[in-house]
């Protein structure tokens, strides 16, 4: 798959994850961590202008963030977005998980990794809805059926709610 869509770097969402824990290990406190995700997000690839409409926007989020998925030979293909520099690390993380992945695998990882690394208590009430809502809209373009016809499918990204529990924190 061609940019602007992220292929994976490592053999499996696992995988990445446990490489996103070392990596973010690595810093003493969360200011580098912060400084470090931003960078991330400085090397996505370039979202098409054309993409960055409310048909591609993920509702939820403080930051305006787009997506776009697109299947091919069995895995769904991601590419994001965001107007903001530390919301484009967090869309990188994302994507680093679970671009290039089948539905199944998809499905299988819980976004509970991003609380399992810290990232959900480290950020704002507003960008933790909003990393909950990316991770949602990720899985439910996973389990959308591929359509019968030619491999580059392309899945739209609609708008989904954030959903957060009583204390107005994220359900992740």
């Amino acid at each position: 798959m061609q940019p602007p869509f992220v292929a994976p770097e490592d053999p499996t969402a696992a995988a990445a994850i446990a490489a996103i824990g070392e990596e973010l290990a690595v810093f003493d406190d969360w200011m580098d961590r912060y400084q470090y995700i931003i960078d991330l997000g400085r090397k996505l690839p370039p979202f098409p202008d054309a993409w960055m409409d409310e048909a591609h926007r993920v509702q939820g989020c403080q930051s305006k963030v787009w997506m776009k998925a697109a299947r091919a030979d069995g895995r769904l293909y991601l590419a994001g977005a965001s107007d903001a520099a530390i919301v484009s690390g967090l869309v990188s993380l994302l994507l680093r998980v679970y671009s290039g992945r089948t539905p199944g695998e998809i499905a299988a990882t819980d976004p509970a990794f991003l609380r399992d690394l810290g990232l959900i208590e480290a950020l704002s009430t507003n960008r933790g809805n909003g990393i909950a809502a990316m991770a949602r809209r990720i899985r439910d373009l996973a389990a959308e059926p591929a359509a019968e016809s030619p491999a580059h499918e392309e899945a739209e990204t609609g708008a989904t709610p954030c959903q957060t529990g009583r204390s107005g924190r994220s359900t992740i």
